[in-house]
Order: C-alpha cells, then sequence, then structure tokens
C-alpha cells in the first residue's frame, strides 16, 4: 500500500536506517577509575585503632546526603594478624581470591573492606582498604600499590601521609570540620586544634598546616622520616 508517494517497504528502510545511526552515535561506557591508593596510618593499628579508622569521617557535615565513595575508596592501613583474622570470621566474606577476602557489608555505594595478607621482604603483613568492586582493577592496583610502598628501601612519608596519620590519630573532640563560620570556599574541609605555645588553641585547616605544625603534631618517631616522593 502506497501512502503519500511512499510505501511500507520504505518506512521500514527508514526505521532500520535510523537504528543503525543511532548505534553509531552511542559512545563507548566508560571504564570506572577508584580514587588512588592512600596510606593513612602509620604503622600497625591495634585493635581499638583499627575500628576507628573503619570510618575516620563519620562527623563529617551531610554525612547522609552525598556520595561518599570518593571520600573513603582507597584508604589503606596496616592491622595485626590477630585481627585480620577476626574479622575474616565475623561474617562470611563477599569473596575470596588467594590470600585477600572482601567483607560482605558495604560502606557505601560499592565500597567495603578487602583485607590483604601479603608476603613482603620475607615477612606477612596484614592490611584493610576500602575498595570500590565497580572498578574491576581497584583490588588489584590496591594490592600492587602497599607491596610497592611497603617495599621502599629507606622509611618515608610524604606530606600526604603526614596530615593523614595526624587525622586518624586526633581524637574527635579535637578535630573536625569547617563549618558556616568559615568562609564559603573552606566549608566542609577537615579542622584539627593547635594549641600555640603562648597557650590558647585554635582550629586550622588540616590542609594549611605548616612543616612545622604537622612536626609538632606527629608522634616523637615520625618527625624526622626524610619527604618521601608521592607514588
Amino acid at each position: 500500500m502506497e501512502v503519500s508517494g511512499r510505501t511500507e517497504r520504505d518506512g521500514e528502510i527508514d526505521r532500520v536506517v535510523t537504528a543503525l545511526q543511532s548505534r553509531q552515535n552511542l559512545k563507548e561506557p566508560q571504564m570506572k577509575t577508584s580514587p588512588a591508593p592512600r596510606k593513612v596510618y602509620q604503622g600497625v593499628t591495634s585493635r581499638h585503632q583499627m575500628f576507628r579508622m573503619f570510618d575516620r569521617h563519620a562527623r563529617r557535615p551531610d554525612r547522609f546526603e552525598d556520595d561518599a565513595t570518593l571520600i573513603y575508596a582507597g584508604e589503606w592501613f596496616e592491622i595485626s594478624e590477630a585481627e585480620h583474622d577476626s574479622m575474616f570470621e565475623v561474617l562470611p566474606p563477599l569473596w575470596i581470591r588467594g590470600s585477600m577476602f572482601a567483607m560482605r557489608e558495604f560502606l557505601t555505594g560499592s565500597v567495603t573492606s578487602v583485607f590483604f595478607a601479603l608476603r613482603i621482604d620475607a615477612t606477612v603483613r596484614y592490611f584493610h582498604a576500602y575498595c570500590d568492586l565497580s572498578d574491576g582493577q581497584a583490588v588489584e592496583r590496591m594490592r600492587l600499590t602497599i607491596i610497592e610502598r611497603e617495599t621502599r628501601p629507606v622509611r618515608a612519608m610524604t606530606r600526604d601521609e603526614r596530615l593523614e596519620h595526624i587525622w586518624s590519630t586526633t581524637a574527635d573532640d579535637y578535630r573536625g570540620y569547617a563549618g558556616k563560620r568559615w568562609p564559603a570556599t573552606e566549608y566542609g574541609k577537615r579542622t584539627v586544634m593547635f594549641h600555640a605555645r603562648l597557650g590558647g588553641a585554635t582550629l586550622k585547616l588540616l590542609d594549611g598546616l605548616s612543616n612545622e605544625e604537622i612536626a609538632a603534631k606527629l608522634p616523637v618517631h615520625l618527625r624526622h622520616l626524610p619527604d618521601a616522593v608521592a607514588a
């Protein structure tokens, strides 16, 4: 049957052409990449410190209103063998891959705890990391990063590692987030209480601490470590 000079076959051809054009216009899906791995504590955590480290950002503003993936994914620190084994017994793991296992309960979105038992310099050591499982390479990238970081011949720390250690070891009453009294550009940034030599205390932005202030906040055995080049 012909309608306005066009046949049904013409209409079918048009539909096929349109479908092909739509396919050609589709973009290849982008691979999701999670935040870079970052060490957030120097040394082996105690049991109490480990549980505290599981949520270092519990008091952040708008806690339940934002996507926390970028905040947690990539954080890692060392734990003891006893704590590693105890966490394995908490719940049946989501999966076990060689010397790694993932927790069944997710912290936020597709971010969950992954525990590692890694042989480094002939010694098995244990680590916890938050990995975004929607990134298929996140776990392996984390594993390789930990091994590379912990096999450096000279013990050293980057500026970011120093700041993260300060944040991790500061009590909740002495750390927080810039509120409405701060400039709008600083709102939500992390702050720490800093005690001046002449008495008194003030809140300062964590990222804005000077080298001298960072050294004063670190424990003695970490103050004089050389600077490391970020990987």
